[in-house]
């Protein structure tokens, strides 16, 4: 299904909204190149000083297909963004949406003209809920919504697109105010709210309240547009609770031009994502609606309370923490470990019965775990991830650095026939070694050589291979987990003895969510950490 939008002949009439999953410039190209399906790709916003954004958590489920989200606007600032996405290749038939944000009319217009090179159309952010002195606080005034618009129109030649909030006693006059300042187009709506949730009687949210979006605000988003569309004639970019065609036909009848779909994409890998839209294609052209079973109303963001019984000091700047209970998780699989007022982290168990964990001291949250008392109270959400699944003839190298033991302790125990290879600068900072012998072949290495191999333990690695024969190395499965530099190095090696595909990384990108909505996790090759591994194949 291709539309008319702004000059352009686009390929499908989808886009996703700000802020949602197409956060990062290769998550960006990925979907240029393999989505057709979304004509118009939307960026974060971008404001013209970096932002990192609000604590995590920065997501809450509420109810199936129902979130409240507090991300903060967390963006690399104008210049960097600008810098990074003259890096895409957008097709012909589709548009670069970029929506940027500011404190003031002056800093709007800033933005504007370093963003405008290197988009098709800008989109106003004037109405986010959640970001005290930006977003809604300036949406809701219609004079400095038709000042904002026309000062951003004096300055660039491509459309300009306000995006409104559904907090405002009349969309309708905030929309005609945005028309008098010259607007090109229209998008309605962002989140409803702000909203708050809570569990175990402390609030989610690190920054107390988000914005609400979901299924649940489907009505509202409805109402909004056709309002919008009423009053002004102009393409409207319509957002809030799709899920099914039937949702999309829904926005088309109010008067949308394209359809931004959103929140229904919360733990879809990247695959399915595209499978997802590629079923509500389908459904247009066929009068089905069939693409609302894709979704994951299965998702479980519910918080499980856990007791730290033990915090086991191994170095000045790793501990081990083990909590009272058992967790539910699979081989490969991460969960996020909550305290409330501190925040929130992902980290792989190291052993799920009893649940403990390894913790490198890297950060405001896991430097207060470093002396976190016995006796504390926390919460566990997940497991989130794929789990692997090794065939059952293979041979299993786990290669570990820093807390990447824990990740692939569980794979060696529970799918057997194993070896890890760990380093560490010196011994002292080696842990859990005699638990990981009980169940695996250890092959340790030390920069120092104070145990173990004198060196790093990519070169340990490399020795063992050379002494395998050719039916040896086709059965050997690799799973490498911790910082980048040692698993790319890990990569090198491997590949020189065995196919890509035999090869499975987990690298410590930072990640919020856990659920592929934020983007923060965005891999090189567009993929997501959080959905679509932790562990990734090299040939997918």
């Amino acid at each position: 299904m291709t539309i008319e939008f702004f000059g352009k002949t686009l390929s499908g009439p989808f886009t996703v909204p700000s802020g949602i999953v197409s956060t990062a410039v290769p998550i960006i190209q990925y979907i240029f190149d393999h989505m057709p399906e979304v004509g118009v790709l939307t960026t974060k916003s971008i404001g013209l000083e970096p932002r990192l954004g609000n604590r995590e958590p920065v997501l809450s489920q509420y109810a199936p297909g129902c979130f409240v989200n507090a991300v903060g606007l967390t963006n690399p600032g104008a210049h960097k963004s600008a810098e990074l996405m003259a890096q895409l290749k957008v097709p012909e038939d589709r548009f670069l949406l970029t929506s940027i944000f500011g404190g003031s009319v002056e800093e709007f217009v800033e933005v504007a003209k370093i963003m405008a090179p290197v988009s098709d159309g800008l989109e106003l952010n004037l109405s986010c809920p959640h970001a005290k002195g930006y977003g809604m606080a300036m949406g809701q005034d219609p004079e400095l919504v038709r000042e904002i618009t026309a000062a951003v129109k004096a300055v660039v030649d491509i459309p300009v697109i306000p995006k409104l909030t559904p907090n405002a006693p009349n969309i309708g006059v905030i929309a005609q105010a945005a028309v008098a300042g010259g607007a090109d187009g229209i998008c309605a709506i962002n989140t409803v709210g702000p909203g708050y949730t809570s569990a175990h009687g402390e609030p989610i949210l690190s920054n107390g309240a988000g914005g609400m979006s979901g299924k649940g605000v489907l009505p509202i988003g409805l109402k909004c547009v056709r309002e919008v569309a009423q009053v002004t004639g102009l393409p409207v970019i319509g957002c809030g609770g799709v899920s099914s065609a039937d949702d999309v036909r829904a926005y088309f009848d109010a008067g949308a031009t394209v359809v931004g779909v959103g929140s229904a994409l919360v733990g879809m890998t990247t695959e399915e994502m595209a499978a997802y839209f590629q079923q509500l294609s389908s459904d247009l052209a066929t009068d089905g609606n069939r693409a609302e079973s894709h979704i994951r109303y299965d998702i479980d963001m519910r918080f499980n309370p856990v007791t730290l019984v033990e915090n086991k000091r191994v170095c000045h700047d790793i501990t081990v923490l083990t909590f009272d209970r058992k967790i539910n998780i699979q081989a490969g699989e991460f969960v996020f470990l909550w305290i409330p007022g501190l925040g929130e982290k992902p980290f792989s168990a190291m052993t799920d019965d009893p649940f403990s964990l390894a913790v490198i001291d890297v950060g405001e949250f896991t430097h207060a775990l470093m002396d976190l008392p016995e006796g504390t109270q926390a919460y566990v959400r997940g497991p989130h991830g794929i789990p692997v699944s090794p065939p059952e003839d293979a041979t299993i190298m786990a290669v570990a650095g820093g807390t990447g033991l824990a990740a692939v302790y569980q794979i060696a125990r529970d799918f057997g026939n194993a070896h890890i290879f760990t380093g560490a600068r010196t011994a002292e900072r080696l842990y859990f070694l005699e638990e990981c012998r009980q169940i695996a072949d250890v092959h340790v290495a030390t920069d120092d050589g104070s145990v173990g191999f004198h060196g790093v333990v990519t070169e340990l690695l490399r020795q063992a291979l050379e002494k395998l024969s050719a039916d040896e190395l086709d059965k050997l499965v690799f799973y490498n987990c911790g910082p980048a530099p040692m698993v790319h190095a890990a990569e090198a090696v491997q590949r020189e003895f065995c196919r890509p595909e035999q090869i499975f990384n987990a690298i410590d990108y930072l990640t919020k969510c856990g659920v592929g909505i934020c983007g923060a996790c965005a891999l090189p090759d567009g993929r997501r950490s959080c959905v679509d591994g932790p562990f990734l194949g090299l040939g997918n």
